[in-house]
């Protein structure tokens, strides 16, 4: 599950395949937003652009639009321009199931690895071919490994899934966890993902590791892993951002994809466009504050939590934390800092040596890797004058939770809405293609030109389509994506794109065919050009077809020009002009509409709509040849 504080490994899971499904790419442009944010403009076939977002530390996803970048870029953005743009991504891998991703980048005769962790406070280090570390975004030097130029990036995944089903029976039954915390902990899935294992298995969560049925487990795992990555049903509930919907979970939103769910999810960064809101429920400023004030109450009750959480394991481990303190603070009085780590990091064998996960020279501390929770400690002070500084931040949160729980109690004045919130129509992967939405809601999808046609068959045609193409030589291979009643719509469309309006018919001829009639495939001594295809067997006619199409503006549930047969487009639009073969040129129709539509909308209306209703929205659905606007 995504919180506001961050993706988990299975998160990443789902962001990994969904990407890796957008291959290839190549790198266009590296943005350094802040700190800790960066974005890659993506380029990938067919003109199609895709921006990646990441905030080291937190989330990576894909966006609809990236935050206003530094006039003055930053110079680790400037280095990863240097080595990656133009680069070929070779693929897209998360380490394990752990919160790191690594995009793989073929540029000349070198393979750059650029590496994203989401743990902890985040980074993004770029490394050669032989992953030694060219530049990370933050230098770090941890207790088992150095995150610094120069050094080796060392970074084993875990994945429990991965193992022999052995050895993963050997895991259970080597735990003194119970079932759910193995998995949660032990296998860093989340308390909810393991639930949901020990759900989909049938096992008790509170049962011992070591009792339950390994198999069943492990089937549990790799289904809900499967989902993860290839069934994927992502949505927003009261609890966080999810891939796939678990049980229990009220879903308050559904997404196509999990980056447009992160989208929505996550607050936009500093400088991002107001404009990227386009296609999310609109709330109220009174709403907005609201849920902001949630929000930030949740995030106080999380830190609330954690520190006392702390302060219950310092006393529990009072004894070997004193005396590391004590230890630590007495050595730094002979040595230097960073002799003292080199110590700690030769001195494997000493249990409380093992403890000691990162040395911060700068602030006299060590953070102890204490029951599975990182615990940093000031060696200069006493355990409990540790522990007060745990008491302090647990007083200060527990005050802003109180003051944020007052302000929500308060009345928030209620302004009046000025003007209608617009949501535009999202990018989806047919709008390349000619298409319309029958009066039913069935997807209907034509080629522009031979290639198209190619690829609209080879690729996007399956078992429950049906391929209908005007009865002339040259126009659109339609694919109607399901069953509908209103084949009639269909037949229009692929009369008006084809050759017929070209040649200035008013009517004709369209057959339809199943895709098992469709082939590529000739009789011995013939050919079949580019576009074209053997369709053999009985066909479906629908003669003396009209030839007509509809331009027209749609405002609900999205705004956006759209074409098609008219009966289709006048139960979608809010005004619409139908076109039949006339003299007009694409380009100079297409201005044409554009008058005839504003003549048909108020001048309020207009003003809001203007940046939507342009030429090149509406050429899209001029069929090829002349044209006029007819009559109503």
């Amino acid at each position: 599950m995504a919180t506001l504080q961050g993706m988990s490994g299975v998160d990443l899971r789902a962001l990994v395949s969904e990407a890796a499904d957008r291959l290839p790419l190549w790198v266009g442009k590296i943005y350094q937003f802040d700190a800790k944010t960066l974005g890659i403009r993506l380029n990938g076939e067919d003109r199609t652009k895709y921006l990646l977002l990441v905030e080291t530390g937190r989330r990576i996803h894909f966006t609809a639009e990236f935050p206003k970048p530094p006039k003055h870029p930053p110079g680790f953005a400037m280095l990863l321009r240097k080595y990656l743009n133009g680069g070929k991504v070779l693929s897209i891998r998360q380490l394990g199931i752990e919160r790191t991703m690594s995009i793989d980048i073929g540029k000349r005769d070198t393979t750059y690895h650029l590496i994203f962790e989401l743990f902890d406070e985040g980074n993004a280090i770029l490394c050669d071919e032989d992953y030694t570390i060219i530049k990370p975004l933050w230098h770090h030097r941890f207790r088992d490994r150095d995150v610094v130029p120069g050094a080796v990036y060392a970074f084993e995944g875990t994945d429990c899934l991965a193992l022999p089903p052995e050895e993963f029976r050997e895991m259970l039954a080597g735990s003194d966890r119970d079932i759910v915390r193995t998995l949660a902990v032990g296998c860093m899935l989340g308390g909810a993902y393991a639930e949901e294992i020990c759900l989909m298995a049938g096992v008790d969560k509170n049962a011992a590791a070591a009792e339950v049925d390994a198999g069943a487990v492990r089937e549990a795992y790799d289904r809900l892993l499967t989902d993860v990555e290839m069934r994927r049903h992502p949505v927003i509930t009261q609890s966080g951002c999810w891939p796939v919907i678990l049980a229990g979970e009220e879903v308050l939103q559904r997404f196509e994809t999990f980056s447009e769910a992160l989208d929505a999810f996550y607050p936009k960064a500093a400088g991002e466009k107001e404009e990227a809101t386009a296609g999310k429920p609109h709330l109220s400023r009174e709403e907005t504050i609201r849920r902001r004030q949630a929000e930030a109450i949740r995030g106080f009750e999380k830190k609330i939590q954690r520190y006392e959480r702390i302060v219950e394991i310092l006393y529990e481990n009072y004894t070997a934390v004193a005396e590391i303190i004590a230890t630590l603070n007495e050595a730094s009085k002979d040595r230097s800092w960073q002799e003292i780590e080199r110590i700690l990091k030769t001195n494997n064998d000493n249990v409380a040596a093992k403890m000691i996960c990162a040395v911060h020279p700068a602030e006299a501390a060590v953070e102890l890797d204490l029951a599975g929770e990182r615990v940093k400690v000031y060696v200069h002070e006493t355990i409990e004058q540790n522990i007060g500084r745990y008491y302090d931040q647990i007083k200060k949160f527990k005050k802003k939770k109180t003051g944020a729980l007052a302000a929500m109690e308060r009345t928030i004045p209620v302004k009046p809405r000025r003007k209608e919130h617009l949501v535009l129509q999202k990018k989806r992967w047919y709008h390349r293609f000619r298409w319309f939405t029958t009066s039913d809601g069935v997807l209907v999808i034509g080629g522009r030109d031979a290639s198209q046609n190619e690829e609209l068959v080879k690729k996007y045609m399956e078992g429950g389509d049906l391929f209908l193409h005007a009865d002339v030589h040259g126009g659109s291979a339609v694919i109607v994506k399901g069953a509908t009643e209103h084949l009639d719509e269909a037949a229009q469309f692929a009369a008006s794109y084809s050759n017929a309006w070209k040649a200035g018919h008013f009517a004709a001829d369209v057959y339809a065919a199943r895709p098992d009639q469709v082939s590529k495939t000739a009789e011995s001594g013939e050919y079949v050009a580019r576009g074209a295809f053997i369709v053999r067997g009985e066909r479906q006619y629908f003669r003396n077809v009209p030839l007509g199409v509809a331009i027209g503006l749609q405002v609900a549930p999205e705004v956006a020009v759209i074409g098609g047969p008219p009966r289709a487009i006048a139960g979608r639009a809010k005004a619409w002009v139908t076109l039949q073969p006339g003299k007009y040129e694409p380009n100079d129709i297409a201005r044409r509409v554009i008058r005839a539509l504003r003549e048909k909308l108020p001048e309020d209306a207009w003003k809001g709509l203007k940046n939507v209703l342009n030429t090149e929205a509406v050429a899209a659905f001029v069929p090829p040849g002349g044209s006029d606007i007819a009559e109503p």
